[in-house]
Protein backbone atom coordinates (compact mmCIF):
# COMPACT_ATOMS: atom_id res chain seq x y z
CA UNK A 1 0.00 0.00 0.00
CA UNK A 2 1.56 3.52 -0.70
CA UNK A 3 2.05 5.73 2.36
CA UNK A 4 -0.38 8.73 1.77
CA UNK A 5 1.84 11.45 0.26
CA UNK A 6 1.09 15.32 1.06
CA UNK A 7 -0.87 16.09 -1.80
CA UNK A 8 -3.81 13.64 -2.02
CA UNK A 9 -6.39 14.27 -5.26
CA UNK A 10 -8.15 16.17 -2.50
CA UNK A 11 -5.84 18.52 -1.59
CA UNK A 12 -4.50 19.51 -5.23
CA UNK A 13 -8.09 19.94 -5.77
CA UNK A 14 -7.74 22.18 -3.20
CA UNK A 15 -5.03 23.90 -4.59
CA UNK A 16 -6.72 24.20 -8.20
CA UNK A 17 -9.42 25.81 -6.43
CA UNK A 18 -7.27 28.72 -5.22
CA UNK A 19 -6.25 29.12 -8.28
CA UNK A 20 -9.93 29.55 -9.29
CA UNK A 21 -10.76 31.77 -6.62
CA UNK A 22 -7.93 33.99 -7.84
CA UNK A 23 -7.95 35.30 -11.43
CA UNK A 24 -4.46 35.36 -13.32
CA UNK A 25 -1.81 32.68 -13.28
CA UNK A 26 -1.35 31.14 -9.93
CA UNK A 27 1.25 28.47 -8.86
CA UNK A 28 0.01 25.11 -8.37
CA UNK A 29 1.23 21.52 -6.83
CA UNK A 30 1.39 18.87 -9.43
CA UNK A 31 3.34 16.12 -7.45
CA UNK A 32 3.18 13.34 -5.44
CA UNK A 33 -0.06 12.33 -6.71
CA UNK A 34 -1.35 9.30 -6.73
CA UNK A 35 -4.07 7.69 -9.95
CA UNK A 36 -7.53 7.60 -9.01
CA UNK A 37 -7.25 4.11 -10.67
CA UNK A 38 -5.50 1.46 -11.94
CA UNK A 39 -6.31 2.69 -15.38
CA UNK A 40 -4.62 5.59 -14.55
CA UNK A 41 -0.70 4.41 -14.04
CA UNK A 42 2.76 5.70 -15.31
CA UNK A 43 5.54 3.19 -15.86
CA UNK A 44 8.71 4.26 -16.17
CA UNK A 45 11.70 2.62 -17.93
CA UNK A 46 15.05 2.35 -16.23
CA UNK A 47 18.50 0.80 -17.32
CA UNK A 48 20.41 0.08 -13.37
CA UNK A 49 23.55 0.68 -14.72
CA UNK A 50 22.69 3.94 -16.75
CA UNK A 51 20.46 5.42 -14.11
CA UNK A 52 22.66 6.83 -11.28
CA UNK A 53 26.79 7.38 -11.99
CA UNK A 54 27.13 4.68 -9.44
CA UNK A 55 24.88 1.95 -11.76
CA UNK A 56 24.16 -0.30 -8.74
CA UNK A 57 20.57 -1.16 -7.00
CA UNK A 58 21.60 0.67 -4.11
CA UNK A 59 22.19 3.67 -5.79
CA UNK A 60 19.10 3.74 -7.67
CA UNK A 61 17.16 2.77 -4.75
CA UNK A 62 18.44 5.79 -3.17
CA UNK A 63 16.66 7.90 -6.37
CA UNK A 64 13.17 6.15 -5.46
CA UNK A 65 11.91 8.94 -3.42
CA UNK A 66 12.33 11.32 -6.49
CA UNK A 67 10.73 8.95 -8.85
CA UNK A 68 7.68 8.14 -5.96
CA UNK A 69 8.05 12.36 -6.29
CA UNK A 70 7.80 12.62 -10.01
CA UNK A 71 4.19 10.26 -9.50
CA UNK A 72 5.64 6.94 -11.17
CA UNK A 73 3.80 3.56 -10.51
CA UNK A 74 5.57 0.88 -12.24
CA UNK A 75 8.99 0.16 -12.59
CA UNK A 76 10.30 -1.53 -15.81
CA UNK A 77 14.42 -2.61 -15.19
CA UNK A 78 15.80 -3.33 -18.28
CA UNK A 79 17.52 -6.79 -18.12
CA UNK A 80 19.13 -7.41 -14.77
CA UNK A 81 21.16 -10.68 -15.58
CA UNK A 82 24.89 -11.36 -16.47
CA UNK A 83 25.76 -10.58 -19.77
CA UNK A 84 27.84 -12.44 -22.60
CA UNK A 85 31.04 -10.73 -22.87
CA UNK A 86 30.40 -10.72 -27.40
CA UNK A 87 28.36 -7.45 -27.33
CA UNK A 88 28.10 -6.87 -23.74
CA UNK A 89 23.89 -6.46 -24.62
CA UNK A 90 21.69 -6.94 -21.62
CA UNK A 91 19.52 -9.11 -24.38
CA UNK A 92 22.29 -11.49 -24.24
CA UNK A 93 21.71 -13.15 -20.72
CA UNK A 94 24.15 -15.61 -19.45
CA UNK A 95 22.04 -16.73 -16.18
CA UNK A 96 18.35 -16.28 -15.87
CA UNK A 97 18.33 -16.51 -12.38
CA UNK A 98 21.27 -14.42 -11.61
CA UNK A 99 22.44 -10.79 -11.41
CA UNK A 100 24.83 -8.60 -13.28
CA UNK A 101 27.64 -8.38 -10.73
CA UNK A 102 28.01 -4.84 -11.56
CA UNK A 103 24.56 -3.96 -10.08
CA UNK A 104 24.79 -5.43 -7.10
CA UNK A 105 23.74 -9.17 -5.40
CA UNK A 106 20.29 -10.00 -5.40
CA UNK A 107 19.73 -9.50 -1.41
CA UNK A 108 20.31 -5.52 -3.26
CA UNK A 109 17.69 -6.45 -5.87
CA UNK A 110 15.11 -7.51 -3.28
CA UNK A 111 15.89 -4.33 -1.16
CA UNK A 112 14.98 -2.53 -4.08
CA UNK A 113 11.76 -4.15 -4.96
CA UNK A 114 10.76 -4.09 -1.07
CA UNK A 115 11.31 -0.25 -0.61
CA UNK A 116 9.87 0.58 -4.25
CA UNK A 117 6.51 -1.54 -2.64
CA UNK A 118 7.02 0.51 0.40
CA UNK A 119 6.03 3.79 -1.78
CA UNK A 120 3.83 2.03 -3.50
CA UNK A 121 5.28 1.56 -7.05
CA UNK A 122 5.41 -2.01 -8.44
CA UNK A 123 8.53 -3.51 -9.95
CA UNK A 124 8.97 -5.68 -13.73
CA UNK A 125 11.54 -7.48 -14.56
CA UNK A 126 12.81 -7.48 -18.18
CA UNK A 127 12.62 -11.26 -19.48
CA UNK A 128 14.39 -12.28 -22.42
CA UNK A 129 12.39 -16.07 -23.47
CA UNK A 130 13.44 -15.99 -27.09
CA UNK A 131 17.66 -16.43 -26.49
CA UNK A 132 20.91 -16.23 -24.63
CA UNK A 133 24.03 -15.45 -24.98
CA UNK A 134 26.59 -17.61 -26.89
CA UNK A 135 28.77 -17.90 -23.93
CA UNK A 136 25.63 -19.34 -21.74
CA UNK A 137 26.51 -22.65 -19.82
CA UNK A 138 23.57 -23.90 -21.50
CA UNK A 139 25.10 -23.90 -24.92
CA UNK A 140 27.63 -26.74 -23.43
CA UNK A 141 25.42 -28.15 -20.77
CA UNK A 142 22.28 -28.40 -22.43
CA UNK A 143 22.53 -28.31 -26.25
CA UNK A 144 19.11 -29.36 -26.35
CA UNK A 145 17.65 -26.55 -25.64
CA UNK A 146 18.43 -24.53 -28.43
CA UNK A 147 16.87 -24.40 -31.99
CA UNK A 148 19.21 -26.01 -34.33
CA UNK A 149 19.18 -25.18 -38.58
CA UNK A 150 19.17 -27.98 -41.42
CA UNK A 151 23.34 -28.71 -40.78
CA UNK A 152 23.02 -28.90 -36.91
CA UNK A 153 23.91 -26.06 -36.05
CA UNK A 154 22.48 -23.50 -33.39
CA UNK A 155 20.70 -20.51 -35.08
CA UNK A 156 21.40 -16.68 -34.06
CA UNK A 157 17.74 -14.87 -34.64
CA UNK A 158 17.61 -12.17 -37.11
CA UNK A 159 21.42 -12.81 -37.33
CA UNK A 160 22.35 -11.86 -33.65
CA UNK A 161 25.67 -12.50 -34.02
CA UNK A 162 26.11 -12.55 -29.76
CA UNK A 163 22.76 -15.23 -28.90
CA UNK A 164 21.44 -18.33 -29.87
CA UNK A 165 17.80 -19.34 -30.18
CA UNK A 166 16.02 -21.13 -27.31
CA UNK A 167 13.74 -24.39 -28.53
CA UNK A 168 10.52 -24.21 -27.17
CA UNK A 169 9.87 -28.06 -28.43
CA UNK A 170 12.22 -29.11 -25.34
CA UNK A 171 9.78 -29.63 -22.67
CA UNK A 172 13.57 -29.36 -20.35
CA UNK A 173 14.09 -25.75 -21.28
CA UNK A 174 9.77 -25.05 -21.10
CA UNK A 175 10.43 -26.12 -17.62
CA UNK A 176 13.41 -23.97 -16.58
CA UNK A 177 12.18 -20.85 -17.81
CA UNK A 178 8.79 -21.39 -16.37
CA UNK A 179 10.43 -22.11 -12.87
CA UNK A 180 12.89 -19.15 -13.34
CA UNK A 181 9.66 -16.73 -13.54
CA UNK A 182 8.79 -18.77 -10.76
CA UNK A 183 11.90 -17.89 -8.98
CA UNK A 184 11.21 -13.67 -9.43
CA UNK A 185 7.79 -13.50 -8.26
CA UNK A 186 8.39 -16.05 -4.93
CA UNK A 187 12.06 -14.90 -3.92
CA UNK A 188 11.45 -11.26 -5.24
CA UNK A 189 8.36 -10.65 -5.34
CA UNK A 190 8.72 -9.11 -8.53
CA UNK A 191 5.43 -7.79 -9.81
CA UNK A 192 5.51 -8.57 -13.73
CA UNK A 193 7.37 -8.72 -16.17
CA UNK A 194 7.63 -6.56 -19.83
CA UNK A 195 8.39 -9.65 -22.27
CA UNK A 196 11.14 -9.22 -24.99
CA UNK A 197 10.31 -10.15 -28.55
CA UNK A 198 6.84 -12.06 -28.26
CA UNK A 199 6.43 -12.14 -31.83
CA UNK A 200 9.09 -14.64 -32.28
CA UNK A 201 7.50 -17.13 -34.64
CA UNK A 202 9.64 -19.68 -32.67
CA UNK A 203 7.60 -19.67 -29.36
CA UNK A 204 4.20 -20.98 -29.77
CA UNK A 205 1.00 -19.23 -28.26
CA UNK A 206 0.26 -22.35 -26.08
CA UNK A 207 3.52 -21.48 -24.34
CA UNK A 208 2.60 -18.15 -23.58
CA UNK A 209 -1.43 -19.02 -22.85
CA UNK A 210 -0.12 -21.86 -20.41
CA UNK A 211 2.77 -19.99 -18.36
CA UNK A 212 0.57 -16.89 -17.77
CA UNK A 213 -2.10 -18.30 -16.67
CA UNK A 214 0.05 -20.23 -14.16
CA UNK A 215 1.58 -16.86 -12.79
CA UNK A 216 -2.02 -15.33 -12.51
CA UNK A 217 -3.04 -18.18 -10.66
CA UNK A 218 -0.86 -16.95 -7.64
CA UNK A 219 -3.54 -14.28 -7.13
CA UNK A 220 -0.72 -11.86 -6.95
CA UNK A 221 -1.48 -9.44 -9.31
CA UNK A 222 0.89 -10.35 -11.54
CA UNK A 223 0.75 -7.97 -14.75
CA UNK A 224 2.63 -8.99 -18.38
CA UNK A 225 3.39 -6.50 -20.83
CA UNK A 226 4.01 -7.57 -24.15
CA UNK A 227 6.99 -6.35 -26.16
CA UNK A 228 5.27 -6.40 -29.58
CA UNK A 229 1.91 -4.65 -31.53
CA UNK A 230 -0.88 -7.00 -31.13
CA UNK A 231 -3.28 -5.29 -32.83
CA UNK A 232 -0.71 -5.91 -36.06
CA UNK A 233 -2.44 -8.16 -38.14
CA UNK A 234 1.51 -10.35 -37.72
CA UNK A 235 0.88 -10.62 -34.19
CA UNK A 236 -3.17 -11.09 -33.95
CA UNK A 237 -1.97 -14.57 -32.42
CA UNK A 238 -0.88 -13.01 -29.73
CA UNK A 239 -3.91 -11.97 -28.78
CA UNK A 240 -5.09 -15.01 -27.25
CA UNK A 241 -2.03 -14.99 -24.37
CA UNK A 242 -3.27 -13.50 -22.05
CA UNK A 243 -0.89 -10.46 -21.83
CA UNK A 244 -2.34 -7.30 -19.83
CA UNK A 245 -0.47 -4.90 -22.00
CA UNK A 246 1.27 -4.72 -25.44
CA UNK A 247 3.57 -1.54 -26.96
CA UNK A 248 1.81 0.92 -29.34
CA UNK A 249 4.44 0.13 -31.78
CA UNK A 250 2.72 1.01 -34.84
CA UNK A 251 0.91 4.06 -33.58
CA UNK A 252 5.14 5.57 -32.60
CA UNK A 253 6.46 4.12 -35.93
CA UNK A 254 3.93 6.35 -37.55
CA UNK A 255 4.62 9.36 -35.05
CA UNK A 256 8.16 9.19 -35.54
CA UNK A 257 8.81 7.94 -39.22
CA UNK A 258 5.60 9.47 -40.92
CA UNK A 259 4.05 12.28 -38.69
CA UNK A 260 7.54 13.68 -37.28
CA UNK A 261 7.18 17.60 -37.43
CA UNK A 262 4.29 17.73 -39.44
CA UNK A 263 1.68 21.20 -39.53
CA UNK A 264 -1.14 18.99 -41.00
CA UNK A 265 -3.78 18.27 -38.10
CA UNK A 266 -5.56 16.33 -40.38
CA UNK A 267 -2.74 14.02 -40.63
CA UNK A 268 -2.07 13.55 -37.17
CA UNK A 269 -5.86 12.59 -36.53
CA UNK A 270 -5.63 10.38 -39.17
CA UNK A 271 -2.89 8.42 -37.69
CA UNK A 272 -4.63 8.67 -34.51
CA UNK A 273 -7.76 7.14 -35.91
CA UNK A 274 -6.20 4.32 -37.24
CA UNK A 275 -4.50 3.61 -33.63
CA UNK A 276 -8.38 3.62 -31.51
CA UNK A 277 -9.32 1.41 -34.23
CA UNK A 278 -7.17 -1.30 -33.88
CA UNK A 279 -6.69 -1.18 -30.36
CA UNK A 280 -10.47 -1.76 -30.05
CA UNK A 281 -9.72 -5.05 -31.77
CA UNK A 282 -8.09 -6.62 -28.86
CA UNK A 283 -8.30 -8.01 -25.64
CA UNK A 284 -5.74 -5.77 -23.84
CA UNK A 285 -4.66 -2.34 -23.07
CA UNK A 286 -2.15 -0.32 -24.55
CA UNK A 287 1.24 1.06 -23.80
CA UNK A 288 2.00 4.56 -25.34
CA UNK A 289 5.23 5.82 -25.96
CA UNK A 290 7.15 8.43 -27.67
CA UNK A 291 10.50 6.68 -27.28
CA UNK A 292 12.16 3.93 -25.28
CA UNK A 293 15.82 2.12 -25.24
CA UNK A 294 15.23 0.92 -28.80
CA UNK A 295 14.03 4.39 -30.33
CA UNK A 296 16.56 6.37 -28.33
CA UNK A 297 19.79 4.18 -29.12
CA UNK A 298 19.31 1.93 -31.82
CA UNK A 299 19.42 2.62 -35.43
CA UNK A 300 22.15 4.91 -35.21
CA UNK A 301 20.58 6.60 -32.22
CA UNK A 302 17.54 9.73 -31.63
CA UNK A 303 16.62 11.73 -28.75
CA UNK A 304 12.86 13.15 -29.05
CA UNK A 305 14.53 16.25 -30.89
CA UNK A 306 15.60 13.93 -33.50
CA UNK A 307 12.37 12.01 -33.99
CA UNK A 308 9.70 14.76 -33.36
CA UNK A 309 11.64 18.38 -33.97
CA UNK A 310 9.09 20.92 -32.13
CA UNK A 311 6.11 18.58 -32.03
CA UNK A 312 7.88 17.17 -29.34
CA UNK A 313 6.31 18.74 -26.43
CA UNK A 314 2.41 18.88 -27.66
CA UNK A 315 3.12 15.10 -28.71
CA UNK A 316 4.12 13.95 -25.25
CA UNK A 317 0.88 15.67 -24.48
CA UNK A 318 -0.48 13.75 -26.62
CA UNK A 319 0.94 10.69 -24.91
CA UNK A 320 -0.27 11.54 -21.47
CA UNK A 321 -4.11 12.52 -22.47
CA UNK A 322 -5.23 10.59 -25.52
CA UNK A 323 -5.29 6.87 -25.32
CA UNK A 324 -3.35 4.34 -23.28
CA UNK A 325 -1.05 3.77 -20.00
CA UNK A 326 2.77 6.34 -20.93
CA UNK A 327 5.73 5.33 -20.85
CA UNK A 328 8.50 7.31 -19.19
CA UNK A 329 12.09 6.39 -20.52
CA UNK A 330 14.32 7.31 -17.85
CA UNK A 331 15.30 11.26 -18.97
CA UNK A 332 12.62 11.64 -20.44
CA UNK A 333 11.09 13.73 -17.96
CA UNK A 334 13.96 16.09 -18.38
CA UNK A 335 14.07 16.26 -22.26
CA UNK A 336 15.76 13.26 -23.39
CA UNK A 337 18.84 14.97 -23.90
CA UNK A 338 21.22 12.59 -25.39
CA UNK A 339 21.29 9.26 -26.52
CA UNK A 340 22.05 6.33 -24.29
CA UNK A 341 24.66 3.40 -25.38
CA UNK A 342 22.59 0.40 -23.46
CA UNK A 343 25.33 -1.95 -24.25
CA UNK A 344 28.07 0.21 -22.01
CA UNK A 345 25.26 1.59 -19.58
CA UNK A 346 25.84 5.24 -20.26
CA UNK A 347 24.98 7.11 -17.97
CA UNK A 348 21.74 9.82 -17.81
CA UNK A 349 22.94 13.45 -17.68
CA UNK A 350 20.83 14.66 -15.29
CA UNK A 351 22.36 18.07 -15.15
CA UNK A 352 21.00 18.68 -18.58
CA UNK A 353 17.61 19.90 -18.08
CA UNK A 354 14.78 21.47 -20.77
CA UNK A 355 12.84 23.18 -17.85
CA UNK A 356 9.66 23.41 -20.51
CA UNK A 357 9.87 19.10 -20.49
CA UNK A 358 10.60 19.05 -17.24
CA UNK A 359 6.91 20.80 -16.14
CA UNK A 360 4.83 20.18 -19.00
CA UNK A 361 5.31 16.29 -17.83
CA UNK A 362 5.28 16.27 -14.24
CA UNK A 363 1.73 18.24 -14.91
CA UNK A 364 0.83 15.51 -17.29
CA UNK A 365 1.43 13.29 -14.71
CA UNK A 366 -1.02 15.12 -12.19
CA UNK A 367 -3.32 15.06 -14.86
CA UNK A 368 -3.27 11.38 -15.69
CA UNK A 369 -3.54 10.41 -12.08
CA UNK A 370 -6.59 12.58 -10.79
CA UNK A 371 -8.59 12.68 -13.75
CA UNK A 372 -10.86 9.30 -14.13
CA UNK A 373 -11.76 10.59 -17.65
CA UNK A 374 -7.84 10.05 -18.89
CA UNK A 375 -8.10 6.56 -17.97
CA UNK A 376 -6.07 3.98 -20.12
CA UNK A 377 -9.12 2.79 -22.10
CA UNK A 378 -11.41 5.76 -21.68
CA UNK A 379 -13.19 7.08 -24.88
CA UNK A 380 -11.72 9.91 -27.17
CA UNK A 381 -13.96 12.64 -28.99
CA UNK A 382 -12.61 14.81 -31.19
CA UNK A 383 -13.49 18.35 -31.98
CA UNK A 384 -13.92 20.45 -34.71
CA UNK A 385 -11.58 23.64 -34.87
CA UNK A 386 -11.38 26.50 -37.54
CA UNK A 387 -7.63 25.85 -38.51
CA UNK A 388 -6.20 23.07 -40.57
CA UNK A 389 -3.16 23.11 -38.29
CA UNK A 390 -5.12 22.67 -34.69
CA UNK A 391 -6.20 19.17 -33.56
CA UNK A 392 -8.30 19.53 -30.54
CA UNK A 393 -10.13 16.40 -29.15
CA UNK A 394 -11.76 15.96 -25.22
CA UNK A 395 -11.90 13.12 -22.84
CA UNK A 396 -14.98 13.62 -20.47
CA UNK A 397 -14.11 16.68 -18.98
CA UNK A 398 -10.29 17.25 -20.25
CA UNK A 399 -10.31 19.32 -23.32
CA UNK A 400 -6.77 19.24 -25.30
CA UNK A 401 -6.06 21.67 -28.10
CA UNK A 402 -2.84 21.20 -29.86
CA UNK A 403 -1.44 23.61 -32.36
CA UNK A 404 1.18 22.14 -34.67
CA UNK A 405 1.81 24.99 -36.95
CA UNK A 406 4.94 27.72 -37.16
CA UNK A 407 2.78 30.74 -35.59
CA UNK A 408 0.80 31.67 -33.20
CA UNK A 409 -2.84 31.16 -33.30
CA UNK A 410 -5.92 32.20 -32.00
CA UNK A 411 -8.48 29.62 -32.47
CA UNK A 412 -12.44 28.46 -32.05
CA UNK A 413 -13.57 24.87 -31.36
CA UNK A 414 -16.09 23.81 -32.05
CA UNK A 415 -18.22 21.28 -29.84
CA UNK A 416 -16.15 22.21 -26.39
CA UNK A 417 -19.20 22.09 -23.67
CA UNK A 418 -20.05 25.66 -22.32
CA UNK A 419 -18.89 26.16 -18.37
CA UNK A 420 -15.53 27.17 -16.45
CA UNK A 421 -12.74 25.63 -16.87
CA UNK A 422 -9.27 25.46 -15.19
CA UNK A 423 -6.83 25.49 -17.67
CA UNK A 424 -3.92 23.11 -16.29
CA UNK A 425 -1.22 23.32 -19.33
CA UNK A 426 -0.23 26.67 -20.69
CA UNK A 427 2.14 26.85 -23.57
CA UNK A 428 3.37 30.21 -23.05
CA UNK A 429 3.87 30.06 -18.68
CA UNK A 430 4.89 26.53 -18.14
CA UNK A 431 8.68 26.43 -19.01
CA UNK A 432 8.66 28.77 -15.28
CA UNK A 433 6.95 25.98 -13.58
CA UNK A 434 3.11 24.66 -13.32
CA UNK A 435 0.23 27.23 -12.85
CA UNK A 436 -3.70 27.03 -12.92
CA UNK A 437 -5.91 29.74 -13.97
CA UNK A 438 -9.62 29.84 -14.90
CA UNK A 439 -11.43 30.36 -17.81
CA UNK A 440 -15.09 30.41 -19.03
CA UNK A 441 -15.18 28.25 -22.74
CA UNK A 442 -17.84 27.87 -25.09
CA UNK A 443 -17.58 27.44 -28.78
CA UNK A 444 -17.20 31.12 -29.37
CA UNK A 445 -14.50 31.16 -27.14
CA UNK A 446 -10.78 32.01 -28.74
CA UNK A 447 -8.45 30.39 -27.61
CA UNK A 448 -4.62 31.56 -27.93
CA UNK A 449 -1.53 29.10 -28.37
CA UNK A 450 1.81 29.51 -29.53
CA UNK A 451 3.45 27.80 -32.35
CA UNK A 452 3.84 24.28 -31.96
CA UNK A 453 1.67 25.12 -28.58
CA UNK A 454 -0.62 23.17 -26.75
CA UNK A 455 -3.50 24.25 -23.92
CA UNK A 456 -5.04 21.37 -21.82
CA UNK A 457 -8.66 22.35 -19.74
CA UNK A 458 -10.28 20.62 -16.73
CA UNK A 459 -14.06 21.61 -16.69
CA UNK A 460 -15.25 22.26 -13.08
CA UNK A 461 -17.41 19.73 -12.14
Amino acid sequence: MRKIRLYTLLSLGAVLLLAACNPGKEAFLVDNTVPVGRENRIIYQLNIGAFTSEGTFKAAQEQLGRLDTLGIDILWLMPIYPRGETMHSPYASMNFRSVNPAYGTIADLKDFIAAAHDKGMKVWLDWVPNHVAVENPWVKEHPEYFTKDAKGQMVHPHGWGDVYELNYQNEGLVNEMDNTLNFWVEQCHVDGFRCDYVSSPTIPVKYWQNIIAELKSKGLGIEMLSETDISNKENIRIDSCGFDYDYAWDLQGALAWKFKDSEKADTLKTILDTFLNASKAIKNRRMVYLTNHDQNYNDGGHTLKDFYGDNRYLLTVLEFTFYGMPLLYQGQEIGDPDTLNYFTDAKVQWNKVDHKMQNTIRTLIALHHTQPSLAADAPVEFLVTDNPQVLAYHRGNVVVVLNLGKSDVNVKVNGIEAGTYTQWLNDKTIEQGPSATEHTLDTASEIAISAKGYAVYVKQL
